[in-house]
């Protein structure tokens, strides 16, 4: 196929352990405007360095898989990269690529052009992270051979969340151990919960600043976050993404206690960090699954187990919710999102049930309708705003990038079916 004619592209890359995800964004300039960010492809490299690595992409409308029998990240990168120039001329066109980056510890309160010096941060920050910052490492290592000469970018998952105050991120623990070891909460997610209140603000149609916002983020991930005025004030997550929320197969907030006595029943730390990593959250308790789709399926199949872990979930979250309301002036808006905030009308609905008095309800039909906007209210007459909004993390690195690769603000980025 003929690839399109030159022009200013930003590329968006997010590396994980076996894993390496794209999208690519084009930005146009209007005459009298700030320039447009125009989501163009996408797709992932799964299951890497195995014989069942397989490159998935989309790109207008259409859905191409290419196996790549053990592949490497390097070489998942240079298949995108043939792809994307049979489509578009890189060549003369990528200006900036932005890398998502899940720790930045206390170094970096918001995203940076990437140098030695960046890298090197981002390596000492890979103790607080070890599962994520080496493989966003990786990532940024393949992407500087491969465009020596393009700009680019790192995106920090706990950038956002550096606004918190002392109060908010502060472990009651020994005073020396976050003075020598950096323990303290950084939270996560930081990028969409980022987006979703700016996207919330642009529906209210009031300025950001002057909002004060909750964000539910809900995957297999899960955290919420308080936004006060366009900062964020308090989050779920803490030190690692393990603290808040219970999520697909983390338990979120446990017993510190329970881990002494795991150990004196012959537990090893390994062991411990694994089951509470890997084997807890939904799955833990159900014993089934980590997908919500699969748990709703089978609760109401009547499987009591899957139904408690439902129930655990929705309780837990609305406690967060309304511990988030002690950060704000007041409540403008809840906001729902990620893939169970975004798509799972139930969960929204049983935890809104806990919530009642405080002011927060549903409009049945409004909740039960499926996504078919970027953003739209699903709250009762009598109700605070209740938002459903559909994340785009990518959109928001590929910003950030423009703004850094070329000193200019963008606008918000324009979704369309890719």
């Amino acid at each position: 196929m003929t690839a399109h004619s030159a022009g200013s592209f930003i590329l968006v890359i997010n590396c994980g352990s076996s894993s390496l995800k794209f999208a690519l964004f084009s930005a146009s300039e209007a005459a009298g405007s700030k320039p447009e960010l125009t989501h163009l492809a996408e797709g992932i490299a799964e299951q890497l360095e195995s014989e069942s690595a397989e490159l998935k992409i989309r790109y207008q409308h259409n859905k191409i898989s290419i196996p790549c029998p053990g592949a490497s990240h390097e070489e998942a990168l240079l298949k995108i990269v043939e792809y994307l120039n049979g489509h578009f001329d890189l060549d003369n066109g990528l200006i900036g690529i932005g890398h998502r980056v899940v720790h930045g510890g206390e170094q970096f309160s918001d995203s940076v052009i990437l140098d030695d010096a960046v890298v090197q941060g981002v390596t000492a920050c890979s103790d607080l992270a070890p599962l994520h910052n080496p493989a966003n490492l990786k990532g940024i290592e393949i992407a500087r051979q491969a465009f020596p000469t393009v700009s680019q970018v790192a995106v920090f998952d706990t950038a956002f969340h550096q606004s918190m105050p002392q109060h908010a991120y502060t472990y009651a623990l020994p005073y020396s151990l976050y003075e020598k070891q950096g323990l303290r909460r950084y939270g996560f997610h930081g990028t969409s919960h980022r987006y979703v209140s700016s996207q919330a603000a642009h529906f209210l149609n009031r300025p950001l600043e002057k909002l004060n916002l909750i964000s539910a983020h809900l995957g297999n991930g899960a955290s919420v976050t308080a936004v006060r005025h366009g900062n964020s004030v308090d989050t779920s997550m803490g030190m690692t993404p393990l603290e808040g929320l219970v999520m697909g197969t983390r338990s979120g907030d446990i017993d510190p206690g329970i881990f002494g006595f795991l150990s004196s029943k012959g537990y090893s730390a390994d062991d411990i960090d694994t089951m509470l990593n890997r084997e807890s959250g939904l799955l833990g308790i159900s014993g089934k699954s980590n997908d919500m789709r699969t748990l709703i399926e089978s609760a109401e199949s009547g499987c009591p187990r899957s139904q408690l872990a439902i129930d655990v979930f929705c309780f837990r979250l609305a406690k967060y919710i309304v511990g988030m309301m002690v950060s704000l002036d007041t409540l403008d808006a809840l906001i729902f999102t990620g893939g169970i905030g975004e798509n799972a009308s139930q969960i929204r609905q049983q935890t809104i049930n806990h919530l009642n008095q405080f002011g927060l309800s549903l409009n049945p039909e409004t909740n039960a309708q499926p996504n078919t906007s970027d953003a739209r209210s699903i709250h009762s007459v009598n109700s605070k705003p209740i938002l459903v909004i559909a994340t785009d993390e990518e959109s928001m690195i590929a910003s950030d990038t423009f703004r850094l690769v070329c000193g200019s603000p963008t606008r918000e980025p324009q979704k369309q079916e890719i």
